[in-house]
């Protein structure tokens, strides 16, 4: 009776075995069906993950320079505004924020000093060509005199250098009341350009002192006059040139691309985040009809040259070493370490010069030891 049941057993088992086999039971998907392979490394047993491979592949690619930048006030578009004379800030007419327009009335200082110096050098003139005019008559005088042998040369020589030293008087007199004139009118200040209005400095009733140099009152930006500073890797500084077209967007402004030329690549380099940079100026071409600030980040692409067929990877796929770059490709289901030269990119693949060719399968992502 025992031996009924074992048979009965075996016979079950053999046919579930039969129809799993037939159906496919615990058949998985070939790697080849997938966009990119997942590969069981050779030590799978020790532990380690399976990789995800791509294949070497050849496309036309519109390569960019990818880096980050600030957005500066370009030059004279930034102007500090001062007083060229010492005096009491009398009335203040714009604060922080405010449109002006060039020759706007920006500031008065306290004229009162300065207009009673400029009376003092009205009449300084005044006397001076009182002056001036008595000694014409005089020398007139004298040379009718001299001509009646009524004085002596001596006396006619002394009364013509009287009158040129009235004459000179009457000039200096002139430059003095011209420059307190000057002084008076400096005592309004006014917008010297079109902008906004970044900072004042100052405030009403306080004095200000220019003896060495000029206090500033306020300091204005023209906002339409505003550029660029992309910081360019030291890797990509040879790919940039003056004339090369650039997108760029910023933070507060999310989905809208903005425009730019490149005009000027500095040649000193400067050391960001560890790394070497070159201040690449951007001329802004198109503002998008989005108004920018000074000091916003931006996120930057300089535009290059199509490549057709071009050899590329993911931008995955590439490691840095020291002074190297590298991928791993698959030989064998075993990664193997390649040193690659690396060309241009789009953000998401980045065109091989050297070191791989179609068809290799190289490592996506990092490789643990």
């Amino acid at each position: 009776m025992k031996s009924k049941y074992v048979w009965k057993g075996t016979l079950i088992a053999a046919v579930t075995a039969a129809i799993c086999l037939y159906s496919g039971c615990g058949r998985q998907d070939s790697p080849s069906e997938s966009p990119a392979a997942t590969v069981e490394p050779a030590n799978a047993s020790e532990g380690t993950a399976a990789r995800e491979a791509a294949a070497v592949v050849r496309r036309d690619i519109e390569p960019t320079i990818r880096t980050r930048g600030i957005i500066k006030p370009s030059v004279g578009s930034e102007v500090k505004v001062g007083s060229r004379v010492s005096g009491i800030v009398s009335r203040l007419h714009v604060k922080t924020g405010d449109r002006v327009t060039k020759g706007q009335l920006l500031a008065e200082l306290d004229p009162t000093e300065l207009q009673a110096q400029l009376n003092q050098a009205e009449a300084t003139l005044n006397n001076a060509r009182a002056q001036q005019e008595y000694a014409r008559l005089d020398v007139e005088r004298k040379r009718t005199l001299f001509q009646e042998d009524l004085v002596s040369q001596n006396e006619l020589d002394r009364s013509e250098r009287t009158y040129e030293v009235a004459a000179s008087s009457v000039q200096q007199a002139v430059a003095n009341l011209d420059y307190a004139r000057i002084q008076v009118r400096y005592a309004t200040i006014n917008a010297p350009i079109s902008g906004v209005v970044a900072s004042v400095t100052t405030q009403e009733g306080e004095t200000v002192a220019a003896s060495f140099s000029a206090p500033t009152f306020v300091t204005i930006i023209d906002l339409d006059r505003l550029e660029v500073w992309a910081y360019v890797d030291e890797t990509d500084i040879g790919r940039t040139k003056v004339g090369q077209k650039a997108i760029f967007g910023v933070e507060t402004y999310s989905g809208t691309n903005f425009e730019g030329t490149v005009t000027t690549i500095y040649p000193k380099a400067e050391i960001l985040d560890g790394g070497v940079k070159y201040v690449t100026i951007l001329q802004i071409t198109r503002l998008a009809d989005k108004p920018l600030r000074p000091e916003m980040s931006t996120r930057v692409m300089l535009l290059l040259e199509k490549i057709q067929n071009a050899l590329v990877v993911p931008n995955e796929a590439i490691h840095r070493g020291d002074l190297e770059k590298f991928v791993y490709v698959l030989q064998g289901g075993s990664p193997i370490k390649r040193v690659v030269q690396a060309g241009a990119g789009d953000g998401e693949v980045t065109v091989i010069l050297d070191g791989l060719a179609e068809g290799d399968q190289v490592i996506i992502g990092d490789i643990q030891d």
